[in-house]
């Protein structure tokens, strides 16, 4: 099939390149010149595993092109994707459709034959509609029809995400809009991954409920680690023994600094005000919201109690700064509340982080930007260990603890323990919801 992807974000680009994988002819669209001579000739915009290869190989086959014509490239396709961004809009924490609706607009006019316009953007509840309602008034004569396609990636494994999905959604309102959907997902269904067919709200629905949940898991299990503080249990063997409640399972009851990134932040808030609109507060969510806020100001707090508040003039090496490993995605990171916190007090921040550097020089302005943990952690008054990138998870502590000025850790992910800090030649050592006493080892 013929398939344009409107928007080269994160979602826009990897959903293009997969699509071509599946032996579609696909047209990315952006209104960036700039960014779609870098596609032309190679050059990935985002870092994400395995993305840079999978785009060449389908570039080379001739099924993936990349162009600033939008109606040219809407004209020829079956099937219209809209994967513009919807940030959260300020004030009032609602999503910002007018990408959505000013790419709807455009389409519109380039409609030639029976199209499907497909949103991939992440919308609020009734959105499709409204999308289906700016075409038909932009061009009344268009025969067309919406299905919202809500994505599920995880960034640092979009790709594996994506051809290997846990559910394709699907939400329509007629059955030939489905039979296109389905012929473009033909692949993975004739694979016996599942495809979910709704109505339009559902599938709307579907995707912020379940980033909704995703973030609850977090924030719960952070707020028992607290719990586990005070107490003297473990949160890393509590997690363990909830996650192997088959009801519950063991994904993200990994406690640390919060959820951040693109989505969690974002559908959250989203979902929040929804609620509100309705006249039907959504409790949970916006007690999730208060609360991951308040994690994020107590790992302020561990690192502050870990040098007994002496912050000024001393140096910090904090190891990771996106919000994740493998992406170079720096939204909501909780670093971006962490290291001003520490500049503001005094201290001096020294950061090494794989990828983090792109985006974080304009967003963490006063740091000192080092290739290795090694580097950082040279004459440091204190490390932080903030995201949990590979290359941070087998560090030779005993070499960290030798380079530092003063041996204090404060390990926010859990990836080792106080007898590994203690063995290393720590003199501190604090985690998330664990009894860190060096006396007690």
């Amino acid at each position: 099939m013929k398939i344009a992807m409107i928007g080269t974000g994160y979602v826009g680009l990897v959903s293009g390149v997969c699509l071509s994988d599946f032996g579609h002819n696909v047209v990315c669209v952006d209104k960036n010149p700039e960014k779609i001579e870098k596609l032309a000739r190679g050059e990935v915009p985002i870092y994400e595993p395995g993305l840079d290869r999978l785009m060449e190989k389908n570039v080379e086959a001739g099924r993936l092109t990349f162009s600033g014509d939008l109606a040219t490239a809407v004209a020829e396709a079956d099937a219209v994707f809209i994967a513009v961004g919807t940030p959260t809009r300020r004030g009032d924490g609602h999503a910002d459709l007018s990408y959505v609706m000013a790419a709807a607009e455009e389409i519109a006019q380039a409609l030639d034959g029976y199209t499907v316009v497909v949103t991939k953007s992440t919308v609020p509840l009734g959105t499709n509609r409204q999308v289906k309602q700016t075409i038909a008034k932009a061009n009344p004569k268009a025969e067309f029809d919406v299905a919202s396609n809500p994505e599920f990636l995880r960034e640092g494994a979009a790709i594996d995400d994506f051809m290997r999905p846990d559910r394709i959604v699907v939400g329509v309102q007629h059955e030939r809009a489905a039979e296109v959907m389905s012929e473009i997902y033909r692949p993975l269904y004739l694979r016996h991954f599942p495809i979910l067919v709704t109505d339009l709200e559902s599938a709307e629905m579907i995707k912020y409920a379940s980033n909704a949940f995703l973030a609850t898991k977090i924030t719960f299990i952070n707020e028992i680690a607290a719990l586990c503080e005070r107490v003297g249990a473990d949160v890393k063997l509590v997690s363990q023994g909830m996650g192997l409640d088959g009801r519950i399972g063991d994904k993200f009851l990994h406690a640390g600094p919060g959820y951040g990134g693109s989505c969690f932040p974002k559908d959250t808030k989203a979902l929040a005000r929804i609620g509100q609109e309705h006249g039907l507060p959504m409790q949970i969510t916006e007690t999730v919201i208060k609360v991951n806020d308040e994690m994020r100001r107590r790992m302020i707090d561990k690192v502050m109690d870990l040098m007994d508040g002496q912050i000024a003039g001393k140096t910090v090496a904090v190891l990771g700064v996106t919000f994740k490993p493998d992406t170079d995605d720096m939204r909501e990171a909780p670093s971006l509340t962490l290291v001003p916190a520490l500049i503001g007090a005094g201290a001096k921040v020294r950061v090494a982080d794989p990828q983090g550097r792109h985006e974080g020089e304009a967003l963490l302005p006063g740091v000192n930007w080092v290739d290795d943990a090694y580097k950082a952690a040279q004459n440091a008054d204190a490390l932080v260990i903030l995201t949990e990138w590979n290359e941070f998870r087998a560090l030779d502590l005993k070499r960290i603890a030798r380079r530092m000025a003063y041996p204090a850790m404060a390990d926010l992910r859990n990836i080792y323990s106080v007898r590994d800090a203690k063995r290393a030649g720590f003199v501190r050592y604090v985690s998330v919801g664990r009894a860190d006493h060096m006396a007690d080892e």
